[in-house]
């Protein structure tokens, strides 16, 4: 089975919707590496994804957790719900090569859970957190990034795994 070649798609995909060049890609020649200051197993680990996930509810029994204003730039929603309230509310993603049917394939919240119980890491945050697709470098850098930033240091973070999708 051949991998998706997705940043080759999205250049193919930007010229042909009619852009002048294709998407700019974000790169940096100088970028911050800190190791971790104790094992993964010692060490409480954030999860963050691009994948727009969201919580389903059910109007008449219960209230949704996670406000429309709150899916805007980086948000937190709560990681003590059940695996199958989670769903994502993208559109942006390549409708050909894969599916979100299966929320741990965008956002691995069971195996999150498994490495905890099993010892693999530390501990995790009350809270998962998502980033609102957004393709300006500039937003990212100045607005998203102090927030996700904000939310590890509030929530006592060693490390954050990020999963695009």
């Amino acid at each position: 089975m051949e991998h998706v070649r997705y940043i080759d798609r999205t250049r193919e995909d930007y010229i042909r919707q009619g852009y002048e060049k294709s998407y700019e890609w974000a790169h940096f020649d100088d970028v911050p590496f800190t190791p971790l200051k104790k094992p993964l197993s010692k060490s409480r680990i954030g999860l963050i994804g691009t994948s727009e996930v969201a919580v389903k509810f059910d109007p008449e029994t219960e209230e949704n957790p996670i406000s429309e204003e709150d899916f805007r730039g980086v948000y937190a929603i709560p990681a003590n719900l059940p695996t199958e309230k989670f769903y994502s509310r993208t559109s942006s993603f390549d409708r050909n090569a894969t599916t979100l049917d299966d929320v741990n394939a965008f956002y691995p919240i069971d195996q999150m859970r498994k490495a905890v119980a099993n010892g693999q890491i530390g501990s995790m945050p009350d809270s998962f957190y998502g980033a609102y697709n957004n393709y300006s470098q500039r937003k990212v850098l100045e607005q998203e990034a102090p927030k996700a930033l904000a939310f590890a240091r509030r929530d006592e973070l060693d490390a954050m795994i990020m999963v695009p999708v």
